[in-house]
């Protein structure tokens, strides 16, 4: 990143991306020309990332992923029975995240995916060098936080590594208790990307 603060709103830069994700070409915040944006929804286990996706993916038509679909076997094995990763084990997850990100938007296309994020240098890495990424982090409690499979050992890692965001770039910071459709909203309002358009209910056959 070159330093410089960003700032979008839906006033002063819309993003207009319709369809699947597939949008003309404009000049992204920082100048440089763009034609997608990558959302990334993070936060700890149960903070209810994977349910923002959906309803932010759902509003704007783009395709959703699920980050924890990029662990390794080995990996999800060791979440599975109730031993935290380390960073070691999280540099390959990282690392194909972002080729899952190029190769998005590559493509010329836009897409959601929910994805931890917890650490400042995991959020650098998977931001630094892609000016078309966001990352919209969902801050939460501890006991207000939602079901998830993660054991109490687990959790209690996650929010042992947990670094909260702090004036860093490309970044908002949401509060999780909120409505899950709330929050898909104000990130496309903060971000001023344009929802796609709602679908008019068909007529009955012979109407």
């Amino acid at each position: 990143m070159d330093g410089t603060s960003i700032l979008v709103d839906a006033h002063r830069c819309p993003i207009d991306v319709p369809g699947a994700g597939r949008g003309p070409r404009r000049a992204g915040p920082t100048g440089d020309m763009v034609t997608e944006v990558i959302v990334l929804v993070g936060g700890v286990a149960g903070s209810g990332k994977t349910t923002v996706g959906a309803v932010l993916a759902d509003r704007l038509h783009w395709p959703l992923v699920d980050a924890d679909a990029f662990h390794s076997a080995a990996n999800i094995a060791k979440m599975r029975s109730g031993v935290p990763l380390t960073d070691a084990d999280r540099q390959p997850w990282l690392a194909a995240i972002g080729r899952w990100m190029d190769e998005r938007m590559a493509a010329g296309e836009s897409a959601v995916a929910g994805c931890s994020a917890l650490k400042r240098s995991y959020r650098d890495q998977l931001l630094a060098g892609r000016p078309e990424a966001w990352l919209a982090f969902l801050e939460i409690s501890r006991e207000l936080r939602h079901g998830h499979f993660f054991t109490v050992k687990l959790l209690d890692s996650q929010f042992a590594e947990l670094e909260p965001p702090q004036h860093e770039q490309r970044l908002l910071v949401l509060d999780a208790t909120r409505p899950p459709d709330q929050l898909a909203d104000e990130i496309i309002a903060r971000l001023g990307l344009v929802p796609a358009p709602a679908v008019p209910p068909r007529s009955p056959e012979g109407e």
